[in-house]
């Protein structure tokens, strides 16, 4: 094995990513976490000055907030950043980790537990947020200042540090167009995609993914590799049903099974059944995806060759009826 393969080799076993932001980028990030800790810390030193929280405790600013500041302005527009991921993974943590404290206090595993359960909580209320494992562990092993705070720990310093931070990166964020806080705002921002939908028929490469994740210029916590492994199972997923659906009924469903801006999911939320095909008509809504929220009248078998499949809302997601 060559020597350039070897290293190739152990780099991806230890998952140094080839990461491919600008320096630009970098420096950007780093510059909003230091902004953005310098806030939390002054905001929460003013609670102190202010008298919201006693001040022989002497504790204002959670380590964690470091962790979260990595988020927020590194990955800016990653799932584990967005603001109920921050605000639910904090303070539903400092909850379990100040309960587990009071009801266990002095336990070996009580550390173990709340950590646990904060994970187990944040999966189920769909806010996972990293750093908020550490805010649990906080709360039990922060000594007696943070236990002397009991739940108080929830409001002054979590949420004082939360709001802090949140604040800072909306603000500094959206101060540069190709960065945006939070995600859905970037969502619904038109690309120029340079070609029109009917003259994308060229299959995707491993090379284009690489030459996506550059342009866009903003560290994306997936590898390449795992991005086009997740379209090779969506092609494998779409290859199940290639017929549009056999009728539409009224109050059901529809995506036209395309990709990015050109996806669309539309409710039948009437019809009109008259004499001949000229007059059976459905009118319908569209609830996401393009055109979302305009509403529509068109012959029944027009949305039935606009529609690709029948789709249900499930888990946060739009899947086939089929499934």
């Amino acid at each position: 094995m060559e020597i350039k393969s070897l290293r190739d080799e152990i780099l991806m076993l230890l998952g140094v990513e080839r990461n491919s932001t600008s320096n630009r980028e970098k420096l950007l990030s780093a510059l909003g976490a230091a902004i953005a800790i310098m806030a939390v810390s002054w905001v929460s030193h003013m609670s102190v000055a202010l008298d919201f929280i006693d001040v022989s405790t002497g504790y204002f600013l959670v380590a964690s907030m470091g962790a979260s500041a990595v988020l927020l302005f590194a990955v800016p527009h990653g799932a584990l950043s967005q603001p109920w991921s921050l605000a639910g993974g904090h303070l539903i943590s400092a909850f379990i980790g100040v309960s587990c404290q009071f009801w266990f206090s002095g336990s070996l595993w009580v550390a173990g537990l709340a950590v646990g359960l904060s994970v187990c909580a944040m999966y189920y209320l769909r806010c996972i947020h990293p750093p908020g494992g550490a805010t649990a562990l906080t709360a039990v092993i922060g000594g007696a200042e943070v236990q002397s705070l009991g739940y108080d720990f929830l409001l002054i310093p979590v949420l004082v540090n939360v709001l802090a931070i949140f604040l800072v990166a909306v603000s500094f964020n959206n101060l540069f167009p190709w960065r945006r806080y939070p995600a859905h705002l970037s969502h619904r921002k038109k690309v120029s995609t340079g070609a029109e939908p009917a003259e994308r028929e060229h299959e995707l490469t491993q090379e284009d993914f690489a030459a996506a994740v550059q342009q866009l210029d903003s560290y994306v916590d997936i590898t390449v590799e795992g991005l086009t492994e997740l379209l090779e199972l969506a092609k494998l997923h779409a290859e199940r049903n290639v017929v549009h659906p056999e009728s539409i009924v009224a109050g059901s469903y529809y995506s036209n099974g395309k990709i990015g801006n050109l996806w669309s999911v539309r409710q039948v939320v009437d019809e009109s059944r008259g004499a001949g095909s000229s007059r059976d008509e459905v009118i319908f809504k569209a609830v996401a995806g393009a055109g979302a929220y305009e509403t529509g009248l068109c012959l029944r078998d027009e949305f039935r060759q606009w529609a690709r499949f029948e789709v249900q809302y499930q888990n946060g997601h739009w899947v086939k009826a089929s499934d």
